[in-house]
């Protein structure tokens, strides 16, 4: 793999990984691999001087306080001479965009817009509300396993075919060419980070859908830039949608 190719498979994943995969348990782990300034991670905010959309995703340029930086993020309605917010993010330098054949010295990968504005600055936060009580039964077969169960016997499972039931709670689309999956059932511990299982697969099932999911439990898989999954279903199979 030369040089370029390289760079371009890196950058891939820190976009996958800050954009759609990013989560709490995860932030201390990748809050280290910026390599960008304050600004980055806490958020990059401004007027727009340039925008274009490519890849599902939209490439903003950002100017603020005669500073200029571009950001990427999932595909949006932005237009020139909006000022627009934009949440925290990872900064990348040199990347080149394949789909827009284009190269940036320096860029934001930020998880998507965020609220601007004096009303929204100054807006009380929001009543916490007690979190959706999932439960699902679990699926049928010798192979059958619950989501708290993966995490378990993750060692005596590695390599070996496993059977999940359980609800879509989010799907991230097209990120190195599989759709990813979190997928719950009610078991494990939130605290933990053991009530919640990453699934790749190409099938793209509806947020909220029930389904089964057929796929070797994979450990200790690390796609680079500081982002590692002890325990991970890749490519899997997915049935039902109710």
């Amino acid at each position: 793999m030369n040089a370029s190719k390289k760079m371009t498979f890196r950058a891939c994943l820190v976009l996958a990984a800050s954009l759609l995969l990013w989560n709490p348990l995860q932030a201390s782990a990748g809050a280290g691999m910026s390599g960008g300034d304050d600004q980055a991670m806490q958020g990059v905010s401004g007027k727009v001087v340039e925008t274009m959309n490519s890849g599902g995703y939209t490439y903003v340029l950002v100017e603020k306080d005669a500073t200029k930086t571009w950001v990427a993020l999932p595909q949006s309605a932005i237009t020139v001479g909006s000022v627009i917010a934009c949440k925290p993010g990872m900064e990348m330098n040199n990347f080149k965009s394949t789909s827009l054949n284009r190269s940036f010295e320096s860029i934001v990968f930020s998880e998507g817009l965020a609220p601007v504005g004096p009303v929204a600055a100054s807006a009380p936060a929001a009543p916490s509300t007690p979190s959706e009580v999932i439960t699902v039964s679990k699926a049928d077969g010798p192979s059958a396993q619950t989501v708290g169960e993966i995490f378990e016997k993750k060692d005596t499972l590695a390599n070996k075919p496993v059977a999940i039931q359980g609800k879509v709670v989010k799907v991230s689309r097209g990120i190195m060419g599989k759709n990813w999956l979190h997928l719950q059932d009610g078991t494990g511990s939130q605290a933990a980070g053991t009530n919640d299982l990453v699934v790749t697969t190409d099938s793209l099932p509806e947020v909220g859908a029930v389904v089964t999911i057929k796929g070797n439990l994979s450990r200790d898989r690390d796609f680079g830039a500081g982002y590692r999954y002890g325990v991970i279903i890749e490519n899997a199979e997915v049935t039902g949608n109710k």
